[in-house]
């Protein structure tokens, strides 16, 4: 293994993942809180690591449970570290575990839990657009026109790729219906026992064109939670260790430009962050056995994956075809979980949890090719962020 001084490649492994039941949205019994709690202790039970030793702490989308806080529930020695990914909503899902990577390679700390809960009966729905007396940002420019709700936002730029690269309806399809496929065999999957026909989802109302109600995440409560240690302490959990292999993260050129109005509008903002990752991890995208894409919506799905070099814009609907994308012996296993569309919308965290029973060999619908397993973060948002996790072989 040939590890460059300022890469995190080989610096970290996940050694033990946990999550709270999974709601949907306004359902669960528990406060959001108690919901990340019980996640972090279920990823301590897993990895065999006292809470107490838990010394830094990671995470994003200005999740609501206050490190300090769960340090003093958990009864930790001592706070360390403590890092919030900014902005892009899911699309830190990735960055956070890099994050605490960083602080590990750092010096910073021991034990790091990266960690994303969500109650949205205590505190209202994400995914619903909202009245108020004033607007700023970015939604000032949109709420004139009556564009409200991430559906509304998001169908144009997928719209304009769609037109751009004459991608038909049926490639949407296929990503829906492999997550749902996947999700009959998780039974931690909300949409467990709840199959997807091609007829159905064809037959679903319009959210925004060109997306249908299955071509748009659930909204959830519960938690995930994941730890983190250094290379050395990681040895000993043996197979069990899911090792950092690549991170990336940021956004492209004037990604951010409001109103609507980046120089590559049609874009998942994965050329540079994508780039990144493949050149720390020293791998390329024929290296990778299976994926874990987040699905805010399908077409970002479809952007993501092509500029992760998977296939050209114009190979789209050859390549994504629902057989190819099941395990275990698709081209390549997508969302074998179920993703956000079918297992559970934790802003994207459910996924990095997935590709570690990849790795590890665990899953419900187990991929073949295992070794490497890539997690996309939030697709058409920034930053964006994504990671490249295997096993000690593939280091």
């Amino acid at each position: 293994m040939k590890v460059g001084a300022r890469s995190l490649k080989g610096r970290a492994a996940i050694v033990g993942i946990g999550e709270s039941t999974y709601y949907r949205h306004g359902t669960s019994p528990d406060p959001e809180f108690k919901l990340v709690l019980k996640a972090i202790l279920a990823a301590c039970a897993d990895a065999g690591i006292d809470p107490r030793d838990i010394d830094g702490f990671a995470s994003y989308g200005n999740d609501r449970s206050d490190p300090l806080r769960l340090a003093t529930a958990l009864g930790t020695h001592r706070l360390r570290s403590s890092m919030m990914q900014w902005g892009g909503g899911g699309g830190g899902c990735c960055a956070a575990v890099a994050n605490g990577a960083a602080a590990i390679h750092a010096g910073m700390a021991e034990v790091v839990v990266v960690y994303r809960g969500l109650a949205q009966g205590e505190y209202g729905r994400f995914g619903q657009g909202g009245a108020g007396d004033t607007v700023s940002g970015e939604m000032a420019w949109q709420v004139p026109y009556g564009v409200l709700a991430p559906p509304q936002k998001f169908a144009m730029r997928v719209q304009r790729y769609l037109h751009e690269h004459g991608i038909r309806p049926e490639a949407l399809r296929a990503i829906a219906m492999a997550s749902y496929h996947h999700a009959q065999a998780n039974p931690r999957a909300v949409m467990h026992g709840k199959p997807l026909s091609e007829a159905r989802y064809d037959a679903s109302r319009w959210i925004v064109e060109p997306l249908r109600l299955y071509d748009c995440c659930m909204e959830n409560d519960g938690a995930a939670a994941l730890l983190l240690v250094s290379a050395d302490a990681a040895k000993r959990f043996g197979p069990k260790a899911a090792w950092l292999l690549g991170a990336g993260g940021g956004a492209d050129h004037r990604f951010g430009a409001v109103p609507h109005n980046a120089p590559d509008y049609a874009s998942a903002n994965y050329k540079g962050v994508a780039s990144d990752l493949y050149r720390m991890a020293g791998l390329g995208p024929a290296d990778v056995g299976v994926v874990q894409s987040y699905e805010n919506f399908t077409g970002g799905v479809v952007m993501a994956l092509a500029e992760h070099g998977f296939f050209s814009p114009s190979e789209a609907n050859d390549f994504l075809q629902t057989a190819d994308l099941l395990a275990p012996d698709g081209r390549l296993p997508l969302n074998t979980s179920g993703g956000n569309l079918a297992e559970c919308y934790m802003h994207g965290f459910e996924l990095v949890l997935e590709a570690v029973r990849q790795v590890r060999g665990t899953s419900t619908s187990q991929a073949r090719r295992h070794d490497v397993a890539l997690v996309i973060g939030g697709p058409m948002v920034a930053p964006a962020s994504d990671l490249l996790l295997g096993s000690e072989a593939a280091l």
